[in-house]
């Protein structure tokens, strides 16, 4: 993509944590800094990106041109790269992925997304795929502590909402890639609520005694939501999952869910901010 196009994207996501519109309106998408292989100097691109648990995926398409992509080849002089999503800065090591992984994932990538296969057929190099691990990173990039309350509990709402739409999409069967997104979020929530449960509401019981009816609501709501998760994973590993009833699960988690964001976001951002 050309430079000034690129650092449009740049801009509209760094301002708006990560939301963009135009061609990538609804994408899941990273910006994803490297150091050049020749300058030394930071290269940020605009690179979207596929969950994989407790990772994430990048595929060096380059549009089906005949080069890797620049970022591709930084990364193959240095792996330590930046990644920001939206709501977190960190940094990740890059591990271009080889053989039969890169082979089923970048089928799993074309099932979910035939325009994959419509790049691999222009060119006669084979498309790497590199997974990306978190190895070091900080708190979310915010004005305040209730304004990064609100940009995780956003994340999830975007996540859901995009996993809502490919299970509505979906045909017969549950694709490949559509599970690892759903077992990805589930992973993802599951430990959101334990560290809230550990951390920020034992911290906000001891020095905030009023709120112990909303944190004991909250701590229940995660229980509800916590039997949801494990039957929407339970539903999306079965190798013969009923498709209508993964949209069942999803409703009735993206429903609970919501409704849980809001109440905590009413109750704790003034508490977090100072103002309540």
């Amino acid at each position: 993509m050309p430079n000034d196009f690129n650092q449009q994207i740049i801009d509209e996501f760094r301002a708006n944590h990560g939301r963009v519109g135009g061609p990538f309106e609804g994408a899941r998408l990273i910006l994803l800094t490297t150091t050049g292989a020749r300058s030394g100097a930071p290269h940020t691109t605009p690179v979207g990106y596929l969950p994989d648990t407790e990772r994430i995926l990048v595929i060096a398409s380059a549009g089906g041109g005949p080069r890797h992509p620049d970022w591709y080849r930084n990364l193959l002089a240095d792996p330590l790269v930046t990644v920001e999503d939206g709501v977190f800065t960190y940094q990740a090591r890059a591990v271009v992925l080889a053989g039969a992984e890169r082979d089923e994932i970048f089928a799993r990538a074309v099932e979910a997304d035939p325009g994959w296969a419509a790049y691999q057929a222009k060119t006669a190099r084979v498309i790497p795929v590199v997974a990306l691990h978190q190895v070091a990173g900080g708190p979310p990039e915010a004005a305040s502590w209730g304004a990064a309350l609100k940009l995780v509990h956003d994340a999830f709402r975007r996540e859901l909402a995009l996993i809502r739409d490919e299970v509505a999409r979906s045909g017969p069967g549950l694709g490949a890639q559509l599970r690892v997104n759903c077992l990805t979020f589930c992973h993802g929530l599951h430990h959101h609520h334990r560290n809230e449960d550990d951390g920020m509401f034992a911290g906000l019981e001891g020095q905030r005694p009023d709120l112990a009816p909303a944190l004991a609501r909250l701590r229940e709501e995660h229980d509800r939501i916590a039997a949801l998760v494990a039957r929407l994973q339970q539903v999306v590993g079965d190798p013969d999952a009923d498709p209508d009833e993964a949209r069942r699960e999803v409703e009735r988690l993206s429903t609970e869910l919501e409704a849980h964001l809001t109440y905590e976001e009413e109750q704790l951002i003034p508490v977090l901010d100072g103002t309540g």
